[in-house]
């Protein structure tokens, strides 16, 4: 059989041209996050019924956009069709499997294996990089020097291929490797100027380097041309949001929030919509706005439907801290008494941490909390959204009087963000 390639070179087992670039398509798609990445592996296999790799990537897809139940038959027509594959297409499809069946360290020791062999499989690697990745929610100590040393031994397979470049830059700018970071993710966005991934991490790069005004302008202009059932609308608009309540445009924080992130507003993954509306609620408060009860409810609703018992250490800290905001003590307790997954024994002492705050305890807040700043990483995601710990913590500092203390708490751990206008926590 006369055999078709990808983009990284990588055989596929189909003969049909319109499989193929229906296949290109989503997997560009899916790593740049633009629109149709779903329709695009739905047009692959409808192209060629029996093209093993786009089933795969149409459950990945499924899975990727909040829709795992529609997963499930893809993802069986990939199985079925796996043993007429090469080696590295069965090797990914048994990647994937595992992944959509939520062995997720089982899953990450396969892709290490797996880039022996093929290196230059950008898709099976996909799953390994970034904050969300299976690194980034391992619940390990030194997660984020083991997302940048899975990669770096990458760069003489894939040079200056645009997504490569997009991952390498955000495992350098979460170690604070700016120099680094920023050469890559101008690269990244010279190679692919519309990758929503891209331009996220960019944003990245003037968060951590505490130039507010320089990023919020700069997002802004690039979302002019994103639309809304992109990926990334969701979790872009959130950074916009943040910069905007920091530079004290308070009315736009609050139309993006209702807007662009809330639920029922907001067309995102549900990971995005619970954490980055918890993040966002917790951080104005923290800036000096009142509480919003009802949005501080709805939200908690939100997370009981998706969330209640999720496992992933990043979804449940939003989760306990919507539940304590909402005062739903008994929805609470579940995360005290009994916590799951890879960063459990972080859970009881946040969910107590959270209620303290919420009711005004501030000395039991910064008791429960500030213990796990220096591990915090082990619940996944960037250190813009941990900060949320950071900024809780400081402003119940701030709040017991002890002004000096959160003063040098900050300084010492984030000392970027105290740049410029608008400090992210009212009192300092």
């Amino acid at each position: 059989m006369s055999m078709l390639r990808d983009r990284y070179d990588n055989q596929l087992s189909t003969t049909s041209t319109a499989a193929r670039d229906a296949y290109l398509a989503g997997v560009e798609s899916l790593m740049a996050a633009t629109p149709g990445m779903d329709t695009a592996f739905e047009a692959a296999v409808t192209a060629d019924e029996g093209f093993a790799l786009g089933h795969i990537s149409l459950a990945r897809a499924k899975q990727l956009l909040g829709r795992s139940h529609e997963a499930k038959a893809p993802l069986a027509r990939a199985r079925e069709l796996a043993a007429g594959t090469t080696p590295r297409e069965q090797s990914q499809i048994a990647i994937f499997e595992k992944i959509l069946t939520g062995q997720g360290a089982a899953a990450l020791e396969a892709i290490y294996e797996h880039l022996k062999s093929w290196p230059r499989d950008a898709m099976a690697l996909a799953p390994a990089t970034s904050v969300f990745g299976l690194i980034g929610f391992s619940g390990k100590v030194g997660r984020e020097v083991e997302q940048l040393a899975i990669l770096a031994p990458l760069e003489k397979h894939y040079g200056d291929d645009w997504w490569y470049r997009t991952q390498l830059a955000f495992a350098q700018i979460e170690l604070q490797m700016f120099d680094e970071g920023s050469r890559n993710i101008e690269a990244a966005l010279d190679g692919f100027p519309r990758s929503a991934h891209a331009a996220h991490i960019r944003g990245h790069l003037f968060y951590e380097t505490g130039r507010r005004e320089a990023g919020l302008a700069y997002l802004v202009d690039w979302m002019k041309e994103y639309p809304r059932d992109g990926l990334m609308h969701c979790h872009n608009s959130w950074h916009l949001a943040l910069w905007s309540m920091e530079t004290e445009q308070h009315q736009e924080a609050w139309r993006i929030y209702d807007d662009s992130l809330r639920p029922g507003a907001a067309w995102g993954p549900q990971i995005n919509v619970l954490t980055d509306c918890a993040a966002f609620l917790a951080r104005t408060e923290v800036a000096g706005e009142p509480r919003s009860p009802e949005r501080w409810r709805e939200l908690a609703d939100y997370a009981t439907k998706w969330f209640s018992r999720s496992g992933l250490g990043f979804a449940d800290m939003h989760t306990a801290l919507a539940y304590a905001m909402a005062g739903d003590g008994e929805a609470l307790a579940k995360f005290v008494e009994s916590p799951r997954g890879a960063t459990a024994d972080m859970l009881a002492p946040l969910s107590r941490g959270f209620d303290a705050f919420a009711r005004g305890d501030w000395s039991r807040a910064v008791d429960e909390i500030e213990p796990l700043l220096a591990t915090h990483e082990r619940l996944g995601g960037s250190r813009a959204q941990r900060d949320l710990l950071e900024y809780l913590v400081t402003a119940a500092m701030v709040r017991a009087g002890r002004t000096e203390s959160a003063r040098r708490q900050i300084s010492t751990r984030r000392p970027q963000n105290g740049k410029g206008s608008g400090f992210p926590v009212a009192g300092l």
